[in-house]
Parts: C-alpha cells; structure tokens; sequence
C-alpha cells in the first residue's frame, strides 16, 4: 500500500512518468509528421507542420495530464477504502488480512505476523480519513508538468522545418532528430526499468526507423 502521507513536492513526477511522457511526445510528433509526409507527398507548408506538431501535442498533453489527475484520485481514493477497511475491521486477523493484500505480494509473503501487527496497529492511530479523495497542489503541479513536456518534447522535431527552407530536406531531418531522441528515451527507460538500457534504446529506433520507413515508401 502506498504511503498515505504525502510525497515532497519536488518528487511530484518520477523519472519514469517524465521518460514515459517525452517517448509519448515524440511517438506522437513522430507518426503526425509522417502522416502529413504522406498526405502531402513532401510537399509540406511549414506554418502547417508547425501548428498540427505542436497543436497536436499540446492537445495529447492536455488529455494525458486529465488522466494523471483521475489517476491521481483513483490511488489517493484506494489507499483511503483500504486505510478504513483496516481502522474498521471488526477484529486484528482481519485488519491484517486487508494490510496484507493491499501490500505487494512479494513483500506480504516475507513478512512475519508480529510485522503486519505493528503495521496495522501504526495504521490504527491514524485520524479518520476524508470521505472522499481530494487533488493536492502537487497533483496539478503533476499534471502541467506532464503537459509541457508534452509539448516540448515536439520542439526538437519541428526545428528543421524553422532552419531549413528546404522542406523535404527538413522531414529527413526532423525524422532523424526523433530517432536520435526515441534512442535517448528508451536508453533511459530501459536503464530505469530494469531492461537492458542498448537493447530498450535500440528498440525505440527500430519503432521509429519502421514508422520512417514506411512513411518514406509511402512517398513521404
């Protein structure tokens, strides 16, 4: 179960959620500019790149930080059923029961029951909780955060397209940026995720050379 205090502000996003977030960013930015490749055979006004990418994006950040917010509301509003099932169990063996499945299955397994006694009579002495979950600062603070990097996560794939007057010179350019930047993501997620961080990076560049590829013999 996870803590029922709250986590210090300047931990409201793990570096998971802001890996996750930028490889979503750029996946994003990635298949709008393929598919505008392909619609437009390379033929590509830059003011229209410019305004779908980060129009896009920004659109996808706004989507992805509401869902952060229900997620949010749905751990804080677990934890509170599952605090209150234990302050409210009719005796000890049940309370530990309801400590026991609402820990990691890993974790539950080693602890010897003197342990989850403590445990439970720790969570006893807690005051009543709310009714109902409530957002924090540090969950909207969360959610902005994801949406700018969203956001920002499209300006490295549309600055070609602002350098380069040459517009299909640009694409090829813009496609390469977002491989470069998927290998750095998945390097670091696989770094992070226990995964072998070449092979998780090498991954994203596969993903992301098979969607160039195939935008490329689309006539993209």
């Amino acid at each position: 179960m996870s803590s029922v205090s709250e986590i210090p502000l300047e931990r409201v996003l793990d570096p998971m959620e802001r890996i996750s977030e930028t490889l979503f960013g750029l996946i994003m930015a990635l298949t709008f500019i393929c598919s505008l490749g392909v619609a437009t055979s390379g033929n590509i006004k830059i003011s229209t790149m410019l305004i779908g990418a980060l129009g896009c994006n920004l659109a996808w950040g706004i989507v992805d930080g509401g869902l952060y917010l229900l997620a949010r509301i749905n751990d804080r509003g677990a934890n509170t059923l599952t605090l209150r099932a234990i302050q409210r169990a009719p005796d000890s063996e049940t309370a530990r029961r309801v400590l026991a499945d609402a820990l990691p299955p890993e974790l539950a397994s080693l602890l010897p029951p003197d342990q989850l006694e403590l445990m439970r009579q720790k969570l006893q002495q807690l005051p009543e909780p709310c009714k109902r979950p409530r957002l924090m600062k540090r969950d909207w603070i969360g959610a902005v955060g994801l949406c700018l990097l969203s956001f920002a996560s499209t300006f490295p794939v549309v600055i070609p397209f602002i350098l380069l007057s040459d517009a299909k010179l640009a694409l090829r350019v813009s496609y390469a940026v977002a491989i470069a930047m998927l290998f750095c993501c998945g390097y670091a997620f696989g770094y992070r995720s226990g995964l072998q961080p070449w092979v998780a990076g090498l991954s994203m560049v596969a993903f992301g050379g098979a969607l160039v590829g195939v935008t490329i013999a689309l006539g993209g």
